[in-house]
């Protein structure tokens, strides 16, 4: 797995197909258990087949980025991977991207709009 740093906020996770990408993400929910939560871009470009415990592994750091009030996008599915997300109703679940610099570009947005309150009239 590669990780950079892309900005203070921000990480490119380059994820690698199993055996590696079990490791890869008992890495990242590690990181995340340890309270360095980054919004995060996971690049899924080599990464063909995604089993169950991997799946709760994802949703497990989806669930650990929203509390701590972070953005997780998914970028550069295999068609492989993307049936997977697909049959499993998960396409509804995660947002995605085509590529990194538009997943970027979507967690960039996200971290500078404020938050939206609401005010009473």
């Amino acid at each position: 797995m590669s990780i950079e740093k892309w900005s203070e906020t921000i990480l490119v996770i380059e994820l690698q197909d199993d055996p590696a990408f079990t490791d890869d993400l008992n890495a990242l929910l590690d990181r995340a258990d340890n309270n360095d939560c980054l919004s995060a871009v996971l690049n899924f470009a080599t990464v063909n087949y995604i089993n169950s415990s991997n799946i709760a592994k994802l949703l497990k750091l989806r669930k650990q980025l929203l509390i701590a009030k972070q953005k997780m996008v998914l970028c550069e599915i295999s068609t492989n991977a993307w049936g997977i997300f697909l049959v499993t109703g998960l396409d509804k679940v995660f947002e995605f991207s085509d590529s990194v610099a538009t997943a970027l570009a979507s967690v960039q947005l996200a971290s500078d709009s404020p938050p939206i309150t609401k005010t009473d009239n």
